[in-house]
């Protein structure tokens, strides 16, 4: 091209530069889309929705959290898509379960450690208070969050991480977690109540896979379910035997499918129990590994365990 025809068109560049120069210093804080000089706040990127909501209320203006798995989504078999990726590379921070929970993401989350900050929220849990169950097969349950009072730990880990992160809004941040904390104290309390009023021979859960033993404890239910601790696992013929045959003698009335699981096994014990005479119903859906719609009661984690 004519240098005579780029000199206007470098004269412009030049003038652009110097007249927009002192706004472009990089020791200028990075900016939201919000008021002039706010900071942008965190962006954390979560695997399952239970730390997803914890996440969003602790964090509320300070963070832009991303949920991985939605309403119905098995984190047992999740393996991350495209998009997932992208929304991992971009994030500040990663949270996740752990003990084995994310098993086919497994592999990704330790690539992304390495150059993003990975947080296993788990980690403050004591480990005496985790169950280590024979059939688990020397694995940790991973479903802490069906204990009120352990879910509680995962609450004070991410607020003290979101606090390392941006200390200047730790009043803020506080604030947020006590009037939370104070809710999952009060949701504790009520399930502790609530369960209660059940006749305590009556006091049996059956579902699709293992994922209330800590709600069990927690709330004095037995739970019995016909496959292991991760979905992952085959149930055999020998397991829903023993299951259709406790249930007619213990004249259990109602077993329940989960959110998140095929409800071919339980349609299979229920078909079992009634060939032999007892009346069993399906009792509803309950909310495993994956909470209800977004917008919904138990579109949030107090709401999926009340």
């Amino acid at each position: 091209m004519n240098l005579r025809k780029l000199m206007p068109l470098l004269f412009s560049s030049l003038l652009l530069i110097v007249v927009l120069g002192p706004g472009c210093s990089s020791s200028e804080p990075v900016v939201s889309s919000g008021a002039p000089g706010a900071e942008a706040p965190l962006k954390v990127t979560c695997t399952i929705g239970m730390i997803t909501d914890v996440t969003r209320v602790i964090g509320g203006a300070q963070v832009v959290v991303t949920g991985l798995m939605g309403p119905g989504v098995d984190p047992h078999l999740y393996k991350a898509t495209q998009g997932d990726l992208a929304r991992l590379n971009d994030a500040d921070v990663i949270y996740y379960n752990g003990l084995h929970l994310e098993g086919r993401m497994a592999d990704t989350l330790v690539k992304f450690a390495r150059r993003v900050p990975t947080l296993q929220v788990t980690e403050s849990i004591p480990e005496n208070l985790l169950h280590e169950p024979p059939e688990f097969q020397g694995q940790y349950d991973p479903h802490v969050w069906f204990d009120v009072s352990l879910w509680r730990y995962v609450a004070e880990r991410i607020l003290e991480d979101l606090i390392e992160r941006r200390p200047q809004h730790e009043a803020e941040l506080r604030a947020n977690a006590v009037a939370y904390l104070a809710e999952m104290d009060a949701l504790h309390r009520y399930a502790q109540e609530t369960l209660q009023t059940i006749p305590e021979e009556a006091r049996i859960l059956v579902t699709a896979h293992d994922a209330f033993g800590y709600f069990g404890e927690a709330y004095g239910m037995e739970v019995m379910g016909i496959q292991g601790i991760s979905t992952a696992s085959e149930y055999g013929l020998q397991d829903l035997e023993r299951l259709i045959e406790i249930l007619v003698e213990r004249k259990v009335q109602a077993v329940f499918v989960e959110s998140s699981v095929s409800p071919k096994s339980i349609e299979a014990l229920i078909t079992g129990v009634q060939a032999k005479g007892h009346d069993l119903k399906l009792g509803g859906e309950l909310f495993s590994d994956a909470m209800g719609a977004s917008g919904s009661a138990e579109g949030t984690y107090l709401g999926m365990v009340r």
